[in-house]
């Protein structure tokens, strides 16, 4: 990926948007904030480079609530923490004067981030996101953008603590939810894989 920066990314300037980043900031620890706002840089660079059109303000918002379920304030012992993540989502969505549809939109791309695909003709905010969050956290395709533009995102938003949090709150919700999404990954190495992630080693 070449010619991108973060000033070339379309970062919605919506009164909803405005009020979901200060929602996550209230609730997230840094390291969750920035995750999220890294998800949604990784994704909407995707899409730009891939030529994927996309609504900025659907995925923006679906990025700072993907891992909200994860959140102790929103954490659920009944569904998964992105079913959770999509139910909060779309209460903020429906204050926000959402439609019941673009509500479930949010809800959908949410849930969706958890899938190990989801196709682009379907889904275009939840192939990103699905795509964003694997670069994030294991490092998949994480290639695919050029050396000074991962350098300039984790400038600005810096990983922090984000594998050791992020990887405690993924055993925790395996333990009790063993048949989610997270424990599936847990199961499937996800530790050793979050080890490898070349983001974790870029200056």
């Amino acid at each position: 990926m070449t010619r991108l920066s973060l000033d070339t990314l379309p970062m919605p300037g919506s009164m909803t948007a405005a009020s979901a980043l200060e929602i996550a900031t209230a609730y997230h620890s840094p390291a969750l904030l920035n995750h999220s706002l890294r998800a949604y840089v990784w994704a909407a660079a995707r899409g730009v480079a891939d030529d994927i059109p996309f609504d900025a303000e659907l995925l923006y918002v679906a990025a700072l609530f993907h891992d909200i379920g994860l959140v102790p304030a929103f954490d659920s012992h009944t569904v998964a923490f992105e079913e959770a993540g999509g139910h909060v989502a779309q209460i903020f969505a429906a204050g926000a004067g959402w439609s019941v549809k673009r509500r479930a939109r949010l809800s959908e791309v949410i849930v969706r981030h958890m899938w190990p695909r989801v196709e682009v003709s379907t889904d275009p905010e939840g192939h990103l996101l699905a795509r964003a969050t694997a670069t994030e956290v294991v490092g998949k395709e994480a290639e695919r953008y050029s050396a000074g533009f991962r350098s300039e995102v984790l400038e600005r938003f810096p990983r922090l603590d984000l594998a050791e949090q992020f990887l405690t709150c993924f055993q925790a919700q395996a333990a009790r939810k063993p048949g989610s999404s997270a424990a599936d990954a847990v199961r499937s190495g996800l530790a050793d894989r979050m080890a490898a992630n070349p983001l974790e080693s870029t200056v």
